[in-house]
């Protein structure tokens, strides 16, 4: 969790010097090495810096040349404006379908990889990426190249703002046991076969999420409610 603060905080500083003109479009941004020492910050995180940058349409890796800025654009604009809220109705409402369709074409082979992602879960092991490798495994079920497609471009949005990511990782953590509880309902409907049980199962998968992301939301309004309370309360005291 602390080092994609550490590598979000670098993707703000870059992309502020590339807005302000001091990497103009064109130019190259300066090693790999160079910005590490410059940022004082490791060479890995450098390199997950330049792939949410990437990511996000601000700059291209050429490879044995270097990472270039790129001209912005409208759609690297809106990627910015996209929040949780907007990802994950859009995940619910895409991975839904796909979930109904993966109950047609899902085989024995992809059962068992689900059921492996659910044992990793509860153990432990790598939480986010055996929830990712789950939500993969359905989408490449339904043999349809445009649903894939979909999935994981929506996964990729997840790292398209430094707010999507914070919000995300703000509620992601937290009850793991549901997670795993909603996968496993997901699981056993397509291993029924059962289309409507299956798109459901994912439905109220993402529904959780979403009233997740509003009760985090309004515990952050809370918070900021009772500090402007506090400094207003300190400014006004006669014992101050």
């Amino acid at each position: 969790m602390a080092s994609k603060r550490l590598f979000w905080g670098i993707v703000e500083l870059i992309e502020a010097s590339i807005n302000s003109g001091d990497y103009p479009a064109g130019s190259r941004l300066p090693p790999e090495r160079e910005l590490a020492s410059r940022f004082n910050v490791s060479r890995p995180t450098i390199r997950e810096a330049i792939i949410a940058l990437e990511v996000r349409g601000r700059v291209e890796v050429k490879t044995s040349s270097g990472v270039y800025v790129l001209a912005s654009s409208n759609s690297a604009q809106s990627l910015q404006k996209i929040n949780a809220f907007e990802v994950t109705q859009a995940r619910a409402l895409v991975e839904g379908e796909v979930a109904a369709l993966a109950a047609a074409f899902i085989t024995e082979q992809e059962l068992q990889e689900l059921g492996q992602t659910l044992v990793d879960m509860e153990e432990g092991k790598s939480i986010e990426a055996a929830d990712k490798t789950f939500h993969r495994i359905i989408a490449n079920a339904t043999r349809n190249e445009a649903m894939k497609n979909l999935v994981y471009s929506l996964w990729d949005l997840r790292a398209s703002s430094i707010e999507v990511i914070k919000d995300y990782d703000s509620v992601c953590s937290k009850d793991n046991k549901k997670t795993i509880a909603e996968h496993r309902a997901i699981y056993n409907a397509l291993k029924l076969g059962n289309a409507n049980k299956a798109r459901t199962a994912m439905h109220e998968h993402f529904d959780r999420l979403i009233n997740t992301l509003f009760d985090a939301e309004e515990a952050r309004a809370l918070e900021e409610i009772k500090k402007r309370s506090s400094e207003k309360r300190d400014l006004y005291s006669i014992k101050r």
